[in-house]
């Protein structure tokens, strides 16, 4: 049956952004509880007449106007789906009628219900300049009030896109953490073929020149590696303990195939055991060892696995002190790729792989990695 790929999970929903109710609504009391507060102290400053008995008008006329406010967020909030430029049209147009309800409102407030002096002496003016008191007060209020409520929609414009850009935020996120999910899954899973391919020739060698009790030792062992790498996580981090001792096992492997030409060591301390790694992140780098090491050889050659740590950071260096090798970092490598990418991918930039050739002959690999003990 043929494959599969691997779906990504959308953690982010696709449907519209919109403003947070709770934050609509403090804004639009923000800035009705701004005007009262305001207007109170410029007519308290100006030495207006009767300020107590126009609080609770004024308080009643500020109700009306976060009900025409109100009823301004909810046409709003069923097109925040559009463009900016819809919107912004939208709120632009809406608070005409607005203002003009909320002028005539505040009229019959303060100019018919117990108007004062000063009130009934502005409409007659208004009436001897424009021939008719009302309607010109109430239109020049209107002005005024239009530009106050149409910021009160720009405003909420202005927060319906901050929402979509904080909703694309976190759906890039997600999707950025899915996708390198994913390419560490791709990358962990190109170790197991390159391993098998160069053991499945190991084994066919031995086969050939019929050593079989070698042969079913590295079969078994073949096994166990395979077993014990395919139940883990594939972009999980181990242990440092753990993956030694999956390179021990490969290279148990190969001490068949190099009985008198390959030793190893390992040099961890006790307390490093613990800190994790990738899985089989040193895999690659075992296996040049072999490659460009051991297998070029005819000489014994060590093959050297450390660890040791620098502030907050896990140093492991991988090397061999075969004569002869090469003699410059093959960047272009399958395997060194392959571990700059995972570390690329796990570490956001704040890993590193060098390598180059060693002093007295072979070849060094290091690796520099943040020091944590938890996964």
């Amino acid at each position: 049956m043929a494959g599969t790929l691997p779906q990504l999970n959308a953690t982010v929903p696709s449907a519209t952004p919109h403003v947070d109710r709770a934050v609509a609504l403090w804004s639009i009391l923000g800035f009705w509880a701004f005007y009262f507060v305001l207007n109170t102290a410029r007519m308290a400053i100006s030495g207006a007449e009767n300020q107590l008995g126009m609080l609770p008008r004024r308080g009643a006329v500020v109700l009306v106007g976060i009900a025409l406010t109100l009823v301004m967020y909810a046409i709003l909030h069923r097109w925040e789906g559009k463009s900016m430029r819809f919107m912004l049209t939208t709120a632009a147009l809406v608070s005409i009628p607005a203002s003009v309800a909320y002028a005539m409102i505040n009229f019959t407030a303060f100019y018919l219900v117990y108007p004062s002096d000063s009130d009934l002496k502005e409409i007659a003016q208004a009436k001897a300049m424009h021939g008719s008191g009302p309607m010109a007060i109430i239109s020049e209020s209107a002005v005024s009030w239009y530009f106050f409520i149409v910021a009160w929609g720009v405003l909420y414009v202005a927060l319906s896109y901050a929402a979509k850009v904080g909703q694309a935020e976190r759906q890039a996120a997600a999707y950025k953490s899915e996708a390198q999910a994913a390419q560490l899954r791709a990358l962990r899973y190109q170790i197991n073929p390159h391993f098998l391919f160069n053991t499945l020739n190991s084994l066919s060698t031995l086969v050939l020149r019929q050593r079989t009790r070698e042969a079913e030792q590295m079969i078994m062992n073949l096994a166990t590696f395979f077993r014990t790498s395919l139940t883990c996580d594939p972009f999980a981090q181990v242990p440092l303990y753990d993956e030694i001792r999956m390179q021990r096992l490969y290279l148990d492997i190969e001490q068949i195939r190099f009985p008198d030409r390959l030793s190893v060591v390992v040099d961890v301390p006790h307390e490093l055991e613990d800190a994790r790694v990738p899985s089989l992140i040193l895999q690659p780098l075992v296996e040049n060892t072999i490659k460009h090491g051991v297998a070029r050889s005819s000489e014994a050659v060590v093959v050297t696995i450390k660890a040791r740590k620098s502030g907050g950071s896990l140093h492991i260096t991988v090397e061999d002190d075969a004569g002869g090798t090469i003699d410059s970092c093959p960047r272009d490598g399958v395997g060194l790729s392959n571990v700059r990418e995972r570390l690329a991918a796990a570490f956001d930039g704040t890993a590193s792989c060098t390598c180059g050739p060693r002093d007295g002959g072979g070849f060094r690999v290091e690796l520099q990695i943040p020091l944590q003990f938890h996964a």
